[in-house]
């Protein structure tokens, strides 16, 4: 094996290498499945009213008198289906006029391209739908910050709330405590209720 030989396979893998990470950033960037189905549907509601089978020396025609609506809804099935890969802004519109137009190809157009285009349809409408970008590393990271941030900040306001409210439980207790008790005539000594009573009275 030739050094020539080495390097040509090794640009050709990196070439291959390449296209594949665009692609695989293509498809995660926009709903790449749902725009493809609804492609793929909207193939048979536009072909089968134009097609013409030949069984032996019968040729058949299935075109019928809705073949301009059938044609319509075929190529605005395949517009929605690049519209959501390339601009994934609109993709819920796109998603529900695939659903629409499915729908109404089941009479206007062969049943759907004989059901062909009926699940493909309905299923790539509502990936359109239901698709939603993921978020970006930056403001993940941002808004990951700011949550510990705020939670942070939770936690300080407790403690300074919680020192305050032992401060002033501790201001209060030995204010209590030096609070001078009343005593009531019945807790008196009786020595001392004689040296208080009446000379008048003793006698």
């Amino acid at each position: 094996m030739s050094s020539a030989t080495v390097e040509t396979r090794t640009g050709h893998q990196n070439a291959i290498g390449w296209l594949w990470r665009h692609f695989r950033a293509f498809r995660r960037t926009r709903p790449f499945w749902g725009g493809l189905l609804a492609m793929i549907a909207g193939v048979p509601i536009l072909y089968f009213p134009y097609a013409h089978l030949a069984l032996g020396s019968v040729t058949i025609a299935m075109s019928t008198t809705a073949g301009a609506g059938s044609l319509l809804i075929g190529i605005l099935m395949i517009i929605l289906g690049i519209t959501g890969w390339f601009q994934p802004a609109v993709r819920v519109f796109a998603g529900i006029a695939t659903i629409l137009l499915t729908l109404v190809s089941i009479p206007m157009s062969n049943l759907a391209g004989f059901g062909m285009a009926l699940l493909p349809g309905l299923i790539g409408g509502g990936l359109l739908v239901s698709w939603a970008p993921l978020p970006e590393p930056e403001a993940a990271a941002e808004n990951a910050v700011a949550e510990n941030a705020v939670a942070e900040n939770a936690v300080a306001e407790n403690a300074v709330a919680e020192n305050a409210v032992a401060e002033s439980v501790a201001a209060e207790e030995p204010a209590a405590a030096e609070a001078p008790t009343a005593k009531l005539p019945a807790q008196a000594v009786p020595g001392e209720q004689a040296a208080t009573a009446d000379p008048g009275e003793a006698r």
